[in-house]
């Protein structure tokens, strides 16, 4: 059976409708960067736009960009490319809203604020391409003539051009090399938390720790814990990146085969999927965005606080030490 519909690659391009166009990009961390060297590296014309000068003024200016206060980076843009953080968007284009040109393209690189309507630019061509890879491999990728998929989308569609446009940002990023698959705000929005707080970073984050703690906890030496515990999947995440989940079980052996698929089912029962749905379910309806938007409007304690609890555990400080012998055997 075949999910994918349609992966668009190069061949499904007539024409790049961002060549001779004025691209602001504004922001320079993991993804501004990448976007920004991939798109001139494709002939594009690209503004880097920040809000203040500092370390990200200078690694532009290093790579050879003349960089531009956010206000006057888009004034003549005739796309704008939101790559700051995503709860620093909203107030971002609160600032220079009155400056983008009536016909410009509102671009971004994540749902989050145009689905939770943060942002509303109803006079634009409102577009996404979601890079499903870090800014640094999708520079890297391009580097080396490849590319990572993307995720476009698009939320308004004034001009009727918008999946097409879309589409040319995404072949100079390299992406179409790969493939863009085409989806919703909605849902590129909302799997993307379920998928971060269910297990990529919520439920793992909390397994690992678990299963080191009760290692310590039953007497055993917290650097052999750290090692079987949350050093070894890197591994196993490797194993699935390349073969799935089939041909990372095929890869280990029989013993970890058959022990970790009755204990799995052991640890997350039907109790647990339920809770899982839930907060599945929370995150539709709306209700983390508005936790979420609390939370930072009031300096983000509760993270704070999560994050120091975290840095100071025993599997921190242990793991600390135990990394510098495992990068320091890794071949050169």
């Amino acid at each position: 059976m075949r999910f994918l519909e349609k992966v668009y690659t190069e061949n499904d391009l007539k024409e790049n409708l961002m060549r001779n166009k004025k691209i602001a990009v504004l922001g320079y961390g993991s993804q501004g960067r990448a976007w920004a060297l991939n798109m001139r590296d494709s002939g594009l014309n690209v503004t880097v736009g920040l809000e203040r000068q500092g370390k990200s003024w200078e690694k532009a200016v290093a790579d050879g960009f003349k960089p531009l206060k956010s206000r006057d980076a888009v004034r003549d843009a005739d796309a704008v490319i939101f790559l700051v953080p995503d709860m620093a968007q909203r107030e971002l284009y609160k600032n220079i809203m009155n400056d983008i040109k009536d016909d410009a393209d509102i671009v971004f690189a994540h749902g989050f604020n145009v689905h939770y309507g943060l942002i509303n630019p109803k006079n634009h061509d409102v577009y996404m391409v979601a890079p499903k890879a870090p800014g640094p491999s999708v520079r890297e990728f391009y580097e080396r003539g490849g590319g990572v998929p993307v995720l476009i989308a698009v939320a308004n569609d004034v001009s009727g051009r918008s999946k097409e446009k879309a589409l040319s940002i995404a072949y100079s990023l390299g992406a179409l090399r790969a493939g863009a698959i085409e989806t919703t705000f909605k849902e590129e929005t909302e799997t993307d938390l379920i998928g971060e707080q269910l297990d990529l970073v919520g439920g793992i984050t909390e397994l690992l720790r678990s299963t080191f703690n009760i290692m310590v906890e039953m007497g055993y030496k917290p650097e052999m814990a750290y090692f079987e515990a949350i050093n070894e999947m890197k591994l196993i995440v490797d194993q699935v990146f390349e073969k799935g989940i089939s041909g990372m079980l095929r890869a280990v052996s029989d013993t970890a085969k058959y022990g970790g698929l009755t204990t799995g089912k052991y640890i997350i029962n039907d109790d647990v999927r339920k809770r899982m749905r839930e907060r599945a379910e929370y995150i539709v309806s709306g209700k983390f965005a508005e936790e979420w938007i609390e939370e930072y409007g009031e300096g983000s304690k509760n993270l704070e606080s999560m994050m120091l609890n975290i840095d100071n555990s025993l599997e921190e400080q242990v793991g600390k030490q135990l990394r510098e012998i495992v990068l320091r055997g890794r071949p050169k």
